[in-house]
């Protein structure tokens, strides 16, 4: 799981997401051990992680060409995913100007969990990588932020975070959007899929 932040306010909505994917091969306890210490942010570079994976006996391929980031008909759309016991877990977040949704993809089951409408800033990823967003977000925005800034705040946030952890490209990808779409709509088009 990585890093896709998203910022929805009344005019637009802009998403971004990175573009690394990372598999993990070997001992499952020795697996879990090396995504612990990467997901908590004690791994800062491509090389510590290549050499902890080394450590625990743990063969990793990270590639950073996963573009987790997508529109459809005026919609902005992220998706992270996990592997838990096996199963994928997907969280996929919808965006338009206005309102969001946010659902879960369990197997083939999607399920929503969370519609909103107004301004609202998400941030979908492990939880350092959330607090490193949030954090930036909530130390860069003020009463007097535009939707340029929130762009501009965006992009900060992901270059923080690829500094921070080895969890998130130094790449990512930016889209935004200043339709007011029903986001349901298109949550519904992915239900009947």
């Amino acid at each position: 799981m990585t890093l896709v932040i998203a910022f929805i306010g009344k005019n637009g909505a802009v998403m971004t997401g990175d573009l690394r994917e990372i598999t993990f091969e070997g001992d499952k306890s020795d697996r879990e051990r090396l995504e612990k210490e990467l997901y908590s942010g004690a791994i800062v570079t491509d090389e510590e992680l290549v050499k902890k994976a080394e450590e625990f006996g743990v063969g990793i391929t990270v590639t950073d060409r996963k573009s987790k980031v997508s529109e459809r008909n005026g919609v902005l759309m992220g998706e992270v995913s996990s592997v838990e016991g096996g199963v994928v877990k997907k969280r996929r977040l919808y965006a338009s100007a206005g309102n969001y949704a946010i659902t879960e993809l369990r197997d083939i089951e999607i399920i929503l969990t969370s519609h909103g409408k107004g301004s609202n800033f998400i941030a979908f990823g492990n939880e350092f990588t959330k607090q490193i967003a949030n954090k930036c977000f909530k130390d860069n925005w003020t009463k007097k932020s535009n939707f340029q800034d929130a762009v501009k705040i965006l992009m900060l946030c992901m270059e923080t975070a690829a500094r921070k952890t080895a969890s998130v490209s130094k790449q990512f990808f930016l889209i935004q959007t200043a339709l007011n779409v029903d986001v349901l709509k298109v949550v519904e088009e992915d239900l009947k899929e």
